[in-house]
């Protein structure tokens, strides 16, 4: 889907209420703005965090070591001085 939205000079722009409500903006929000090698990516903050937590998990699939209770247990080992 494309939608022209217009940028005013003062840099503030209105995403149109259908795309706000798609994407849990109907009250307004925060957003993460991207700049890539050729375009301006804009995500919710829920859209980032799930793509940063997808990022992970295929990172870390079936790696040993990579859970948080493997951290945490790391952390208490070394904090009893083993």
């Amino acid at each position: 889907m494309s939608v022209h939205v217009y940028v005013m000079p003062n840099g503030r722009m209105s995403l149109p209420a259908d795309l706000r409500r798609r994407h849990g903006l109907a009250s307004g929000g925060q957003v993460i703005v991207e700049e890539t090698e050729d375009a301006i990516v804009l995500r919710t903050v829920g859209q980032a965090v799930a793509r940063a937590q997808a990022l992970s998990r295929k990172l870390t699939a079936g790696k040993a070591g990579t859970t948080v209770e493997d951290f945490l247990a790391e952390r208490r080992r070394e904090a009893n001085g083993e």
